[in-house]
């Protein structure tokens, strides 16, 4: 799932704070410093995207990231290739422009899924 730059910011945001934010603290957190109106719109997008969660506190919502970072990292990748055309190439196009960190990330994560990669 694409984000935009606001999305991003107070996802972010969210991300760094696992206990929760006010929409308030995210407005004055963020470095665009948008109104509190345009951060509460956005939060109603995320939430209804599955990405926040709120709860009520008083008069005001609790925001939470619904997933971790990874998560949403992971998801992206994997939607990114259902969209692939020729699977096989994206991949291997992929791989080719990888750190070798990354391309190491790659061959563990593969050889614990199922031992089959040296």
């Amino acid at each position: 799932m694409r984000l935009g730059n606001l999305e991003r910011s107070i996802m972010e945001a969210l991300w760094n704070r696992p206990e929760g934010a006010l929409a308030q603290d995210l407005a004055g957190a963020l470095p665009s410093r948008p109104a509190v109106t345009t951060v509460l719109t956005v939060l109603v997008r995320l939430s209804h995207k599955g990405m926040v969660t709120r709860e009520r506190l008083g008069r005001a919502h609790l925001y939470r990231a619904a997933a971790t970072k990874d998560s949403f990292v992971a998801e992206t990748m994997r939607a990114a290739l259902d969209e692939a055309g020729d699977l096989e190439a994206a991949v291997n196009r992929f791989v080719g422009t990888v750190s070798p960190e990354v391309a190491a990330a790659l061959r563990d994560a593969l050889a614990g899924r199922d031992g089959s990669v040296p």
